[in-house]
């Protein structure tokens, strides 16, 4: 992975947004994640552990994958966010190459996608591009390149039985995989590219982790980041249309009272857990409480424009 000093832009990170497959069901896949290594240039922390967003990087790495079939982690086990299988390479710091073949050790799908546990902006979306990318085109590999356009080949998706022919060949050649760089991996293989400066960049020193924390608290992502923190953090997989929600927050604060929003969405969500739950659900309590907010406000309004109510039923 590259050290990066600096994030992506907006516009850089909403092209890549609406690239071709974002939205397309992938195929069943598998993933390894590599959680290992010295993090020599943070000082030797703990880098799968620190948080940017309030949640630790190895977590927001397994969210963006949870599509997965089997999610494998080569390194030493701790609490995540989601059960995972965990594996280690032999011996323990032999290289990302002998680590990749570790995880891979515990796959059975077709595909793999393999990731690094430092990727702050890493999404399920992107992954689906891989994917996408490397069925369209019939390759081996399908690798994100970062804002200097360097390939990126722990933010990728593989065919598992290429993989597994070359990292054979590889041990074979060298007499097992200590050391080697994934570059011998990958030089192998019939690779495509698919850029995004935002979802590749990592998080290798403390300027980087600094301008990722900066990065998710600017207007256009807080409230998502904010949102996926949540739903983390209480164990909740749901996903629901948030602009409606937001829409009903504006309503029943413009048209009742201020705190009436908050309150609003509350409700909004018992009455949705009552009923079962569910994006439907959501959406279903969320329409009637608009429609009440909304004849809040025109009664207020009707009732300004005529001076009050004159009659004893006016109301």
């Amino acid at each position: 992975m590259t050290d990066q000093a600096t994030g992506p832009t907006t516009t850089q990170a909403a092209r890549a947004a609406a690239a071709p497959g974002a939205d397309a069901a992938p195929p069943p896949y598998d993933a390894v994640v590599l959680a290992g290594g010295a993090a020599r240039r943070l000082g030797g922390a703990d880098k799968p552990g620190v948080r940017v967003g309030g949640r630790a990087l190895l977590d927001r790495v397994l969210s963006a994958c949870a599509g997965a079939r089997t999610t494998v982690v080569v390194a030493a086990p701790r609490t995540t966010v989601r059960p995972v299988r965990w594996a280690r390479e032999e011996p323990p710091g032999a290289g990302p190459v002998a680590a990749l073949a570790a995880g891979l050790r515990h796959t059975t799908a077709e595909h793999a996608v393999a990731l690094s546990a430092d990727l702050p902006f890493l999404r399920p979306a992107t992954l689906h591009r891989l994917l996408a990318a490397l069925d369209d085109t019939g390759a081996e590999g399908a690798l994100l390149t970062d804002a200097g356009g360097r390939d990126q080949p722990l933010v990728a998706a593989y065919r598992t039985a290429a993989l597994r022919r070359e990292l054979a060949a590889l041990a074979a050649a060298h007499d097992g995989l200590t050391g080697l760089p994934l570059r011998r991996l990958t030089g192998a293989l019939r690779l495509t590219r698919v850029p995004d400066p935002y979802a590749s960049f990592d998080c290798d020193t403390w300027d980087d982790i600094v301008n990722a924390r900066t990065r998710i608290r600017e207007h256009g992502h807080v409230l998502d980041e904010w949102i996926s923190a949540v739903k983390d953090e209480l164990g909740i997989d749901l996903d629901v249309d948030t602009n409606a929600l937001l829409d009903l927050a504006r309503d029943a604060a413009h048209g009742v009272a201020r705190p009436a929003a908050p309150l609003t969405t509350f409700l909004v969500g018992y009455a949705a857990a009552r009923d079962g739950g569910g994006p439907e659900a959501v959406a279903e309590a969320a329409r009637k409480a608009a429609a009440l907010a909304l004849r809040w406000e025109e009664e207020a309004g009707e009732t300004k424009g005529s001076g009050g109510p004159s009659a004893p039923d006016a109301g």
